[in-house]
């Protein structure tokens, strides 16, 4: 018997039946007929019953003669913490949940975690172990599951039952829906997938982040043993919440957190059911691709360019084919057909199989070419043409190469024609987004974990964690983030001062509020003294009297950095581009620090304005080193006192040719 409570439970010999009933479709029926299934021994357990068929029931768990690996509850959630105790007693290794624990979470959890026990769930449909032949179930799953690389885990109980529904070209080593994860979560289930050498690809779709350290080494390690990684995950929309006032948090979401942390760990984000089963579907195929673009081969010209509009949406790059590769196509085209990629080959339709088999397979052989795809709508053929298929198929037989059908219509593609291509170890992908999206992650696969070494500078840490919010700008200082000079002033005798000394123009702040400009609480180039005063007059009547005064930075691009503390994730780093609209804009990237000096600069490509940093329409260019080095400060932040701070935020910080300077910052600390 394994001394790990989570392998006892998805490789269990012995389960018990808690709630087991002779009532047809119902919970209690169900879970005798998977029992009856799977691999494991079974016991009944129902104190309405003596037998159930021909099946013994005993009147509890504590009457059974072993005990069992898990026990299964199909019983109300009023009586759960009592159910779960009495398996606990008796010895059980684990158990599945079916119920949502409603009222008992807090109690069911309190009795799983003293007695060292696994819980699958609550609100969950159970888990099979295809590999050992064991189903844990509440609910009726396809008998004879496909049998394949693939290791799920979901959140959602409807897509664990469409996934094993599917009929793809994958199938399952092990499919657990963990449901709420009250005391087992994804980590467990992934850490126990890869230690099964079968496992080929794991599937995650995730609603809630549990877990994240342990889940984090998880997936770094399925990326060290070069196992794929695709997680779907859910509630990232513009209402899912906003974390702080800071723009940043705002910024930053829940979709955005998963997007960071899947980048971070190598792992693969994909956008919905369609590209998970697609992008799992490449993935299981096996065949991996070397560096570079895709390549399809078409038999409609508008089909072609409708997947040349998809790719760039979804950003998704056709490979420069070489000038050989060109001149071989060329060759085997009709007279008024080009050389392209994608490729429309459609001419006079004579002899179909060998003109696209030609066609594929020089393109398949071309360097440049990551993956390669037939790009048709694989529809019934009624006068039983194959040729489609057949050329496929022969361009597979000769090469390692990736290579798969691409169809835009999952409802039109013969399932006849599907199953002999998928039979032969050629995937189909049943949508044209979710298909050319699957593809390029397939072309970009592995991706690249950087290992990012940070030196704690200790005495810093200890000067701040108590009380980052004080002076927002020494804090951005001492981290080596360029500030303004800054002046504090509550009284207009002393901002007419700070005027003075700083000289004009000058800027005059509020202090306190979150979004300055949004109360009126920004007033800019202030020239003389004079009106220096008309503008603090106003200020302290509309606001409040505490005021901040500066010089006028120097034009040039205003930049958002910022650090978030997710609830979830911890720590978030984001840079956008700034000023008074960057939430509308909403240009921004979102990275898990620690980052480099190469990570940063990444951030700052992903920016839709990147191209203003290198100067617009002849402007100068600002300096980018400069820049990169503020947002490895507002890294080294995050890895210091992330964990004690809501957010801190600098929006802008203008970069220019001269550097960087902070003009306006934000700390906020978390409720303790």
């Amino acid at each position: 018997m394994s001394s790990n409570p989570v392998t006892a439970m998805l490789g269990a010999r012995s389960m018990a039946l808690v709630g087991a009933s002779a009532r047809p479709d119902t919970l209690g029926s169900r879970m005798i007929i998977e029992a009856q299934r799977g691999t494991a021994r079974f016991h009944l357990v129902n104190p309405r019953y003596d037998r159930i068929g021909d099946l013994p029931c005993a009147p509890s768990i504590a009457d059974l003669d072993e005990a069992v690996d898990v026990a299964l509850l199909g019983v109300p959630d009023a009586v759960l913490p009592e159910q779960l105790a009495a398996a606990a007693a008796a010895g059980a290794r684990s158990a599945v949940l079916f119920g949502s624990a409603h009222g008992v979470r807090d109690e069911v959890t309190a009795i799983a975690t003293e007695a060292g026990i696994a819980i699958c769930g609550a609100g969950c449909m159970g888990f099979v172990n295809n590999a050992l032949g064991v189903r844990a179930l509440g609910y009726l799953e396809p008998d004879q599951l496909a049998d394949g690389g693939v290791s799920l885990v979901t959140h959602s109980g409807s897509a664990f039952s469409t996934l094993l529904r599917a009929r793809r070209g994958f199938g399952f080593r092990l499919a657990v829906s963990s449901g709420q994860e009250l005391v087992t979560n994804t980590a467990d289930y992934v850490a126990y997938a890869l230690d099964d050498p079968e496992t080929r690809v794991i599937g995650l779709l995730l609603e809630t982040p549990r877990d994240v350290p342990r889940l984090r080494a998880g997936l770094l390690r399925a990326a060290e043993q070069d196992v794929p990684v695709v997680i779907l995950t859910v509630g990232g929309s513009p209402k899912g919440r906003a974390m702080v006032a800071a723009h940043s948090g705002a910024l930053a979401g829940e979709a955005a957190a998963w997007r960071a942390f899947c980048a971070a760990v190598g792992a693969v984000h994909v956008s919905d059911l369609a590209e998970f089963s697609d992008t799992i579907e490449v993935f299981s195929a096996g065949r991996r691709a070397k560096r570079g673009g895709i390549a399809t081969v078409h038999d409609s010209g508008a089909e072609r360019a409708l997947v040349a509009d998809l790719a760039h949406e979804v950003g998704v790059d056709f490979a420069e084919l070489s000038p050989s590769t060109l001149t071989t196509i060329g060759g085997l085209l009709d007279d008024g057909l080009a050389a392209t990629n994608p490729l429309d080959v459609w001419g006079t339709g004579a002899d179909t199989r060998n003109l696209f088999g030609a066609c594929l397979r020089a393109m398949v052989d071309d360097p440049a070419v990551a993956v390669t795809a037939l790009a048709v709508d694989l529809v019934t053929e009624f006068d039983g043409d194959t040729a489609y298929a057949d050329a496929v198929i022969d361009v597979a037989k000769l090469t390692d190469a990736p290579i798969a059908v691409l169809a835009s219509l999952a409802s039109a593609v013969d399932p006849v024609t599907a199953e002999r291509l998928r039979d032969s170890g050629i995937p189909v992908l049943e949508g044209a987004r979710s298909g050319l999206a699957a593809l390029g992650h397939l072309a970009d696969w592995p991706l690249t974990v950087e290992a990012v070494d940070v030196e704690v500078d200790a005495a810093r840490r200890n000067r701040w964690r108590s009380d980052a919010a004080r002076a927002p700008f020494e804090l951005l200082a001492d981290y080596g983030v360029p500030v303004v000079d800054i002046r504090s002033a509550a009284r207009l005798e002393e901002v007419i001062a700070a005027g003075e000394a700083i000289g004009y123009p000058v800027a005059l702040k509020t202090v306190g509020a979150a979004h300055k400009s949004d109360v009126g609480g920004v007033v800019l180039d202030i020239p003389d003294a004079e009106a220096l005063r008309a503008a603090y007059t106003a200020m302290a009547n509309a606001t409040r009297p505490s005021v901040t005064v500066e010089p006028m930075a120097e034009a040039g691009v205003e930049i958002s950095i910022g650090l978030v503390r997710d609830p979830g994730f911890g720590p978030l780093l984001v840079v956008a581009a700034g000023g008074t609209m960057v939430e509308l804009l909403a240009d921004r990237v979102v990275a898990c620090p620690p980052v480099s000096q190469a990570g940063a600069r990444g951030m700052l490509d992903g920016l839709r304005i990147r191209p203003l940093l290198d100067g617009w329409r002849g402007a100068p260019g600002v300096d980018i080193d400069a820049l990169v080095t503020a947002i490895v400060a507002f890294s080294q932040m995050a890895v210091e006192i992330g964990d004690v701070v809501d957010a801190v935020e600098v929006n802008p910080i203008i970069a220019s040719a001269r550097g960087v300077i902070a003009v306006d910052a934000l700390v906020q600390v978390q409720n303790r």
